[in-house]
């Protein structure tokens, strides 16, 4: 799995887990899974998460090669 900074994102903007699925139009489960690492989103999803925090996909979703 993929790893990722989306707590942390999402927590120096204070918001909530449901605040943050509402603006990207997901379930607050969803949001738990990715922050957890159980699910890698789609590029559509990893690209609107990226542009809500004005950041590059690569800054919040963190690939290390040797895990494949």
């Amino acid at each position: 799995m993929m790893k990722n900074r989306l707590e942390e994102l999402r927590k120096i903007r204070n918001l909530s887990q449901e605040e943050l699925a509402k603006l990207l139009k997901v379930s607050r489960q969803t949001i738990i899974s990715i922050e957890k690492n159980r699910y890698t989103p789609s590029l559509k999803l990893a690209f609107k998460i990226a542009n809500e925090f004005n950041q590059a996909i690569e800054e919040i979703f963190l690939w290390n090669q040797e895990d494949e």
